[in-house]
């Protein structure tokens, strides 16, 4: 049986995706549109050296999803 949720493999997975690319962990996870937010919030952010802020927060979303 699969962990789901905090912990498991997937999001550690999904993190470390994260890590590398913003919005990549919620692509694996399957949440395109969060996906999209955080890629696109993190690009944006970055021009005014705040982008570091989502990129931590998209990891750590990754790392804490719990799915329904």
């Amino acid at each position: 049986m699969a962990q789901t949720g905090q912990g498991s493999a997937g999001n550690v997975l999904a993190a470390i995706c994260s890590f590398f690319i913003p919005g990549l962990g919620q692509l694996v996870q399957g949440r395109l549109l969060m996906a999209v937010i955080m890629f696109l919030l993190a690009g944006a952010m970055w021009f005014i050296w705040l982008g570091w802020l989502v990129h931590l927060w998209s990891i750590l979303d990754a790392a804490l999803f719990k799915a329904r």
